[in-house]
C-alpha cells in the first residue's frame, strides 16, 4: 500500500445524545475467524495513545488498559466524538458479530462542519473546481443543504479529476481529486465506521490509522529483531492495490459490519463515480481513487478480511514457530489540517 495524497484529520464530532444505531448478529462474520494468541497479537486495544497502540501491537507484550475508560473516545486530532458514536464503538468492541443497521444519523450539520475543517486548506479542487476557502464562504448553509441531500438521497458524487505522479523509477502514479463536498461527507462517513473498525482491525495493521505511523511500525519490527529470535525476514509489496481493488468484494467485506442500506449506498456510489481525465469520464472495473478520503479506510478493511485474519490464523495453526507480521502504508502523510 503506497502514499494516500489527499488523508487529512479524523475529526471530532460535538456532543449529542443519539445512541448506536440499532444491530443485529451473524453467526459467520468472516470468511476465517478470528483467534488471539497470547501475548503476541491483541484482537483489540487500546488507542489511547500512541505508546500503548505501539506497545500492544505487533511482537510486544500486552500492557493492561486503564480501568474506567471515559464514555467519549479521543480521535486523531485529540478531540472527543460525541456519546452517539462512542455508544457505535462500545456495541462494535462488546459485540463481533453485531451488524449496523442504522448509523446514517450520525452524520450530522455538525460533523459536517468539522469534517470540513478537518481538510487540507490548500488542496487542488476536483472536477467542480470549488476550493476550500470558496466553500467557507456561506459554510452553514451550504452544510445544511448537503446535510438534507444526503439524507434524502439525493446527494450525488462526483467523477475524481485524475492527475498523475512520477515515481523515482519512471512510473506515473494515478491519483484521484475528489470534489470537495465528496471528501467532506467521505470524512464524516470515516469518522462513523472507524468507530466499528478501529475495535476489528488487528494490532499488526499500522497505515492510514489514527494514532498509528510508519514509527510505530518500525518500533515494532526493532523490538521483535532485538528480543525475538529471527531466522527469516520476508518483505512483500502490494503493487497497485488501490487500482486493483476488487469492488464486488470491497462492498461484502464492508457487509459484515455494515447493514445500513444508506451507508453502502454511498460507497458504492463512490466506487461507481469514476473518474474525469482529459474531459472524458471513465469507470474503472476495479479499484478506488487514491488520493480520496474514503480509499484508506476501505482499503484497511478489504486487506484485514482478505489478508489479516488468514495471516494471523495461519501463523496460529499452520506456521513452524513464531511469525511477527507487521503492515504498514510506506507512504502515510503527516497528517495535518493546515
Amino acid at each position: 500500500m503506497h502514499e494516500n495524497r489527499e488523508t487529512s484529520e479524523t475529526p471530532a464530532v460535538k456532543p449529542g445524545s443519539r445512541s448506536a444505531g440499532e444491530g443485529d448478529s451473524r453467526t459467520a462474520r468472516a470468511y476465517v475467524c478470528e483467534e488471539s494468541h497470547s501475548g503476541i497479537v491483541p484482537m483489540n486495544y487500546s488507542n489511547n495513545d500512541k505508546t500503548s497502540s505501539a506497545e500492544s501491537g505487533e511482537g510486544r507484550p500486552l500492557i493492561n488498559e486503564n480501568a474506567g475508560q471515559p464514555s467519549t473516545h479521543p480521535t486523531q486530532s485529540g478531540e472527543r466524538v460525541s456519546q452517539g458514536l462512542a455508544g457505535v464503538r462500545k456495541a462494535a468492541r462488546e459485540n463481533k458479530e453485531m451488524r449496523f443497521t442504522a448509523l446514517l444519523h450520525h452524520l450530522t450539520v455538525d460533523l459536517l462542519r468539522e469534517s470540513f475543517y478537518s481538510l487540507k486548506r490548500k488542496a487542488a479542487p476536483g472536477v467542480d473546481g470549488v476550493t476550500w476557502h470558496e466553500y467557507e464562504a456561506g459554510l452553514e448553509e451550504r452544510l445544511i443543504d448537503l446535510h438534507g441531500r444526503v439524507h434524502r438521497g439525493a446527494y450525488r458524487a462526483l467523477p475524481s479529476r485524475r492527475v498523475y505522479i512520477q515515481k523515482e523509477d519512471g512510473w506515473q502514479r494515478p491519483l484521484g481529486v475528489a470534489a470537495l463536498e465528496d471528501k467532506i461527507v467521505q470524512q464524516a462517513v470515516v469518522t462513523i465506521l472507524n468507530q466499528i473498525y478501529e475495535e476489528d482491525f488487528l494490532g499488526f495493521s499500522y497505515g492510514f490509522r489514527p494514532g498509528r505511523s510508519q514509527h510505530d511500525a518500525l518500533d515494532a519490527l526493532s523490538y521483535a529483531l532485538l528480543k525475538k529470535k529471527v531466522n527469516y525476514m520476508v518483505d512483500a509489496d502490494i503493487r497497485g492495490f488501490f487500482d486493483n481493488l476488487d469492488k464486488s468484494w470491497m462492498i461484502k467485506f464492508i457487509e459484515q459490519r455494515v447493514a445500513d442500506p444508506r451507508i453502502l449506498r454511498l460507497i458504492r456510489k463512490w466506487l461507481k463515480a469514476g473518474v474525469m481525465e482529459e474531459g472524458q469520464w471513465s469507470e474503472p472495473q476495479t479499484g478506488t481513487a487514491q488520493g480520496s478520503v474514503i480509499s484508506p479506510l476501505l482499503a484497511n478493511v478489504y486487506l484485514h478480511y482478505s489478508f489479516d485474519l488468514w495471516v494471523n490464523v495461519w501463523r496460529q495453526k499452520w506456521a513452524q514457530g513464531e511469525v511477527v507480521v507487521i503492515r504498514y502504508a510506506d507512504g502515510t502523510p503527516v497528517q495535518t489540517s493546515n
